[in-house]
């Protein structure tokens, strides 16, 4: 798994390592099932430190696209890579909305009015 971040960018490190890990699962670099290397060779190849990566990790374990198991590591879940691209279609409807002048409250509200 081939992971880069942008230190020149403002966005926060571990959701640039969150970022990338899903970028690979979309793009099927590894699928449900596959493990990831530990967060300790990821945080060496990513020249950023461990806990950085960890967070990372645990907030796409937060989203279940990944599964922390004692023993196994760190896997992909199981149809990670569709709800990996449903939550990126949700933070695009979202960003938009806000565009608009619309809160999320506002988006969950009009979702529920969906029959």
């Amino acid at each position: 798994m081939l992971l880069r971040l942008d230190t020149a960018s403002t966005r926060p490190l571990h959701e640039q390592v969150a970022g990338a890990i899903r970028r690979a699962i979309a793009e099927g670099e590894c699928g449900p099932g596959d493990r990831l290397p530990p967060a300790r060779d990821l945080s060496r190849a990513l020249d950023v430190n461990v806990n950085t990566v960890l967070r990372g990790l645990r907030a796409l374990r937060d989203e279940g696209v990944l599964e922390f198991r004692r023993g196994r590591g760190v896997t992909v879940a199981e149809g990670a890579a569709g709800r990996s691209a449903l939550l990126d279609r949700v933070r695009a409807l979202v960003a938009d909305a806000a565009h608009l002048g619309y809160s999320k409250a506002d988006v969950i509200d009009m979702i529920r009015e969906i029959p």
